[in-house]
């Protein structure tokens, strides 16, 4: 027998049980590990994004940084220098660092 042969002969039966039960365990994994975290982060900036206030510094997700000047349903006006101001989506604001580190110095 060459080696081809013998790498080409199908394996012996069983084990399919096993299979299952680690398919099974990669998915609840890959739930905890990467889908989970991702939900809870999600629901934090939707969480973010309905308690907006007047003055509060954001990041747009084009990377501009501004105070919030007005909210109006779906839409903030943000300052992003003195008498430059920009209308823009609520879904593209995140919170900016610098404030969440004044806030937890708090």
């Amino acid at each position: 027998m060459n080696l081809m042969t013998v790498l080409l002969q199908a394996p012996a039966g069983g084990g399919g049980s096993m299979m299952w039960i680690m398919l099974i365990a990669m998915f609840a994994i890959m739930y905890f590990f990467m889908i989970r975290p991702q939900n809870k982060k999600q629901k934090e900036i939707a969480n973010f994004r309905k308690t907006l206030e007047v003055n509060q510094k954001v990041i747009t997700a084009g990377g501009i940084y501004g105070r919030i000047k007005s909210i109006e349903d779906n839409k903030i006006v943000l300052e992003i220098d003195s008498n430059v101001k920009i209308l823009i989506d609520k879904n593209s604001v995140y919170p900016d660092a610098s404030e969440i580190a004044e806030q937890q110095k708090k």
